[in-house]
């Protein structure tokens, strides 16, 4: 049946004629349950402090913003004139769900909210090799020493 002009039956025939990649050595960890994990956010709404800079326009920032877990007072660095702010503006949590996640420490359903949470731009190159090689490393080890399990990714 068709829904909203996507066609199950199709959808289904060519996802079962997909090859799949068969792995000669998988790596395997055991992940924390989430009522014990860290959880820190990393978008890629450019957010940033209302009293810093920020990200620069064009393709070339691929720094990342370090936001601390009570910081309320942020931007959106996303710059194109066509781009809709409204749901940031009505709540933060659109693009950073930080109350949700201090709800959801404060029900037991996650083991801790992260001290610091991270943004990126989302325009970047077409290789992202500075995220990929530089910032993006960086990020993860910044998160590795805090000792972050999970990690929430967001968009704009």
């Amino acid at each position: 049946m068709s829904v909203f002009g996507k066609d199950e039956v199709a959808i289904n025939k060519f996802a079962a004629s997909m090859p799949l990649p068969v792995f000669d050595v998988t790596s395997f960890s055991q992940p924390v349950s989430l009522s014990r994990a860290k959880i820190a956010i990393v978008t890629t709404a450019a957010l940033h402090r209302l009293d810093e800079d920020g990200f620069e326009l064009g393709d070339n920032d691929a720094h990342f913003e370090k936001l601390p877990r009570n910081a309320r007072d942020l931007a959106i660095g996303h710059h194109s004139v066509n781009f809709d702010r409204g749901g940031f503006a009505a709540d933060i949590n659109v693009v950073y769900p930080i109350d949700r996640l201090e709800e959801m420490e404060d029900a037991k359903i996650i083991g801790d909210v992260a001290d610091y949470h991270y943004a990126f731009a989302g325009n970047q190159s077409d290789t992202v090799s500075e995220i990929r090689l530089d910032s993006g490393p960086l990020c993860a080890k910044a998160m590795l020493d805090e000792g972050v399990d999970v990690v929430l990714l967001t968009g704009t």
